[in-house]
């Protein structure tokens, strides 16, 4: 850390979370490690999955840092890259992770020499399709696109580089070899980190991983090493960053510097030291505070010169920029001036690499006395200021660039208070907005004494600078705990939280509505039926009792979507009947096959369609040809048919439905053809995460929303939606040999759909008189909805049938509803809703009966 001039560096920077957490770093022999030490601090994340963040001392991200080093850094790995490669070198192609990797993996780049870069990207461009995404599940932001203004970039047969800053469990990284081996296979690999810290386990996964794919996988890193985490270091590291970081949620620039003298600045600029309280974090300026004035510098940026690898940097690409170079940093330094001081070069998010080499070529000229370079961030990191702890200050700012996935708060770490005379601050053109000079650079200007904009056309290929349709950009998906039961990393929910709207009617009212014409099923919702001690006995005997055949119609489906659809498919499960069954595939595919699978979930209303900017956010974030939609079962088919028909406005997207089991017949791809009882079609929101149906109405749902539902927080103590996918789960190394059977029967057999179901349901429609197929529900899953959500008339079940219908029968009985036995059912049981049904046709006891 730099104040005034002087390094204070007299402890460990990872010995305050050492301390507290007992997480520490040893060397690849298991001592202590001062290699590491160098490379590396310590420091608290505010995220579900990992308390620590491993800081890295050359990267360039978070802490200041001499250009020279970090431009170092990141070229001697790709000097060793070229040294393994030997003659194959010259047919590579380096790949980096954003944020964090994006200006390493130029470097890499730089040091391989003929190589093209790419590196992942967080901003889609419309029209333009991805070549691929993943995800990187530890992260803040997890979804990760390929961008490449050229297809064929990534269509080579020569080795691969892919560049992170660090190698922690290798999971992003076998996920992204995973999907582009499938697309274009290769026959070798090559990881490069900063740092590896895999455990034993880790190295023996990627070891087998390479093995199954017949590749050669090599990994080069600065340093090796491991990171001790004990037992509950995620709960101790969340209280700590709690204790010290109570109101991460504030508005960025709402609250006042911590100290009055650092906001105003000494005369020269820069803040006093020790002016910042341990535990402080600097939001910068109050909201009233006047836009700062700031020096703009034209830098003669190359026309039609990428800003960076976000859609390729070729080698054409890197001499045009070596050459361009010394004139900007020239204009650079004619702006700063005869005595500039110390000067940071700050750049911004995934705009890494530019700012970097400006920094550099800055540094190389001799104008300023000093030149530091670091990177603004999404990533949300407690701020103490102890110098054993590597992020001493923060400063909070909102985005500036419109960034696809909404508004939101970013950071730049060790700036305040840092003694910096100039902060040269360089964005990409999206980002030169109002929004960049009331928020960053005003937060930027109490601690530096000057501040100096450098833009660099943001590049975007071809005909796409200026896109036709410009639509609002989309939140991220919504996640547990603040909407639903689930993990955040089990499910997120494409829908928007209507959590404080009254939509709940009773059942009579609501069927009265929908079959009259004036109202949508999808336009409110029931009163979510509390199961009686008898009905919650059954739910618990019929989980039990089928756990096992319910695991292995999830590994069967799974195993079958893994051959058939896509080696890394995005499951995108219908809400809400299919998010369990999601949830489920997405667990089968981490235990049996190591595999991170993106999961969704989204709304589909019947005679509406699914949700369209649902799957705009998708084609933004992922490949549709990747994108599986998933569903619990099938009935009559009547949502098979309406999800195809949907999609055809869609296209890339696969209209083909998978499901856990298909009674119907009514799709290819399927768990079981059997009409079994799933335990979790006998709830409602409670096994469903807490999560309602999904709502579709026009005053709640605007044409850029996404369909709304309700998060039921108050029926927490009745949750069953964790215990349900465990019990499952808990069951999935026990029918893995016939999951692994069926499967291979299944990818040989004709699973061409008869449709039986659909033929059923039209013949039950005019047998009974009802003449309306929608109020026919087939299906053990579809009778009990019938049961819980609708007025039901009565219950068709095939003769015989066991205790797969002993909770139908117990709902029938509550509400008076017949039970008649049939012979010639293709289904279990059938629902039937009642046809001629209004209010006045409620008997005293509340039991339907027949309008005259």
């Amino acid at each position: 850390m730099t104040r005034k001039g002087k390094t204070i560096d007299t402890v460990w920077s990872g010995t305050w979370v050492a301390e507290r957490l007992g997480v520490d770093l040893s060397g690849a022999d298991g001592g202590p490690s001062p290699e590491l030490r160098e490379l590396l601090g310590l420091a608290l994340r505010r995220n579900p999955k990992r308390a620590h963040l491993l800081v890295s001392q050359v990267l360039g991200k978070h802490v200041p840092q001499s250009p020279a080093a970090v431009y170092a850094a990141g070229h001697g790995l790709g000097v060793r890259v070229r040294e393994l490669l030997g003659d194959s070198a010259a047919d590579a192609v380096v790949l980096g992770y954003a944020e964090t990797a994006t200006g390493l993996g130029h470097c890499v780049a730089d040091g391989l020499g003929p190589a093209p870069y790419l590196h992942s990207t967080r901003r889609p461009v419309p029209g333009l399709r991805p070549a691929g995404g993943f995800e990187e599940a530890h992260s803040h932001a997890t979804s990760h696109l390929l961008l490449p203004e050229d297809p064929a970039l990534l269509a080579g047969k020569g080795p691969l580089v892919l560049v992170d800053d660090e190698f922690s469990t290798g999971n992003t990284v076998l996920n992204t070899i995973r999907d582009l081996h499938a697309r274009h296979p290769r026959t070798h690999y090559v990881v490069v980190a900063l740092v590896d810290m895999r455990s034993t386990a880790d190295r023996d996964r990627l070891t087998g991983f390479a093995a199954e794919l017949g590749a050669r996988v090599d990994l080069i890193a600065l340093a090796s090493g491991t990171v001790s985490l004990p037992d509950g270091v995620l709960e101790k590291g969340r209280a700590l960053v709690e204790e010290h970081d109570p109101a991460p949620g504030t508005a960025a620039g709402t609250t006042p510097p911590a100290d009055p003298a650092a906001a105003a600045g000494t005369p020269e600029g820069t803040a006093p030291e020790g002016a910042v309280p341990r535990g402080t974090a600097l939001h910068g300026t109050a909201p009233d505070a006047e836009v700062p004035v700031v020096a703009r510098v034209p830098l003669g940026w190359p026309a039609g010169l990428p800003d960076g690898g976000r859609h390729g940097f070729t080698t054409a690409h890197r001499e045009e920029l070596e050459a361009a170079l010394p004139a900007m940093a020239a204009r650079l330094a004619d702006a700063l001036g005869a005595r500039p001081g110390r000067v940071l070069v700050l750049g911004n998010e995934e705009l890494m690499y530019a700012p970097l080499r400006l920094a550099r070529a800055l540094e190389e000229s001799g104008t300023a006395r000093e030149v530091r370079f670091s990177t603004t961030t999404r990533s949300p990191v407690l701020a103490v200021d102890d110098p054993g702890y590597a992020i001493r200050t923060r400063l909070v700012f909102p985005a500036h660039d419109a960034p696809a996935d909404g508004p939101g708060d970013r950071y730049a770490y060790n700036v305040a208070g840092a003694g910096f005379d100039t902060v040269v601050a360089v964005v990409d053109s999206a980002g030169d907005t109002p929004e960049l000079h009331t928020g960053l650079l005003a937060r930027l200007a109490p601690h530096t004494g000057r501040v100096v904009l450098a833009v660099v056309p943001s590049y975007v290929p071809d005909d796409r600078q200026e896109p036709t349709v410009t639509q609002p950009p989309l939140p991220e998906p919504l996640r547990g705990p603040a909407f639903s039961s689930y993990a955040p990393e089990d499910v997120g929910w494409l829908l928007q939280d209507l959590s404080d709207v009254r939509l709940e009617a009773p059942t009579e009212e609501r069927e009265e509505a929908i079959q009259a014409g004036g109202a949508h099923y999808a336009e409110s919702l029931p009163v979510e039926y509390q199961p009686s001690p008898q009905y919650q006995e059954l739910y618990r005997g019929a989980l039990e009792a089928s756990a096992a055949r319910i695991a292995r119609a999830v590994g069967t489906v799974t195993e079958t979507v893994l051959a058939e659809r896509s080696p890394s498919p995005v499951l995108v499960s219908l809400a809400r009947a299919g998010t369990p069954v999601g949830v489920l595939m997405r667990r089968w595919a981490r235990a049996r096959h190591g595999l991170d699978l993106p999961h969704y979930a989204v709304s589909i209303v019947r005679g509406r369609g699914i949700d369209a900017n649902a799957l705009r956010w998708l084609a933004a974030h992922h490949d549709p040809a990747d994108v599986v939609f998933v569903d619990g079962w099938t009935g009559k088919g009547a949502i098979t048919r309406e999800l195809r028909e949907a999609l055809e406005e869609f296209p890339g997207f696969d209209p083909e439905i998978v499901v856990l089991a298909d009674p119907g017949s009514c799709v290819t791809t399927y768990g079981t053809r059997e009409d079994f009882l799933i335990p979790s079609a006998c709830l409602n929101s409670t096994v469903s995460g807490l999560v309602s149906r999904t709502v579709l109405r026009s005053d709640l749902v605007g044409p850029h929303d996404f369909h709304g539902a309700k998060f039921y927080r108050e029926l927490a103590g009745a949750d069953v939606s964790a215990a349900f996918v465990d019990t499952v789960a808990d069951r999935f190394d026990e029918v893995a040999d016939a999951v692994a059977a069926e499967v291979k029967e299944l990818l040989a057999a004709d699973r061409t759909p008869t449709w039986v179901g659909w033929a059923a349901v039209e013949r039950i429609s005019e047998e009974y008189g009802i003449h309306d197929v929608n109020l026919v529900k087939p299906g053990v899953g579809e009778t009990t909805r019938v049961l819980l959500r609708r007025v039901p008339w009565k219950i068709l079940a095939q003769r015989g049938a066991g205790s797969d219908l002993d909770h139908v029968r117990l709902l029938a009985a509550q509400r008076g509803v017949p039970v008649e036995e049939a012979d010639d059912l293709p289904y279990t049981c059938v629902g039937l809703i009642h046809p001629r049904f209004t209010r006045g046709a409620t008997g005293a006891d509340g039991k339907a009966v027949a309008s005259q």
